[in-house]
């Protein structure tokens, strides 16, 4: 188990260690390389403890849920609570409320498109690419500037 996870899951040994110095202190798990509820990812240990995903390299931290949930705040659902509607972030980083561009099965073949107006992402991404300019687009589409820019991030993101 330790081998699996120091290289198939890049968890580095000091992170390991960490880990199963907290489990045993803090939750008083004293065999945690033999759980189900242990997870892996980005390098990371985490514990699925009654709901809660703990980050048990950062010394308990739950922020990997936190961050899901804020992925998931930015999905609609339907009645029956199936997505029909994506938000995604434009940037790595962003936190704020900002949906500025939205993915919709039911709009534009599901391809990303700026809210509210049905033009996709790439379409804006192309013309720019093709030397035209955003003073242009936003007369062509009756856009902002910063929809326009957010529009192209988000394409080179991607």
């Amino acid at each position: 188990m330790l081998r699996a996870l120091r290289t198939d899951h890049r968890v580095p040994l000091s992170e390991v260690r960490e880990a199963l110095s907290f489990a045993e202190q803090e939750l008083g798990i004293t065999d945690l390389l033999l759980r189900k509820d242990l997870l892996t990812g980005a390098g990371r240990m985490f514990l699925d403890r009654y709901g809660d995903l703990i980050e048990l390299s950062a010394s308990g931290q739950m922020a990997m849920r936190q961050l899901l949930e804020a992925h998931l705040r930015r999905v609609e659902w339907d009645a029956d609570r199936f997505p029909i509607r994506l938000y995604p972030f434009v940037v790595a980083d962003s936190v704020g409320n900002q949906r500025p561009i939205a993915i919709d099965p039911a709009v534009a073949f599901g391809r990303p498109i700026v809210v509210g107006r049905s033009i996709t992402t790439a379409i804006l991404a192309e013309r720019i690419d093709a030397g035209e300019t955003v003073e242009a687009l936003v007369s062509d589409y009756d856009l902002s500037v910063s929809e326009i820019e957010q529009a192209v991030l988000y394409e080179r993101a991607a």
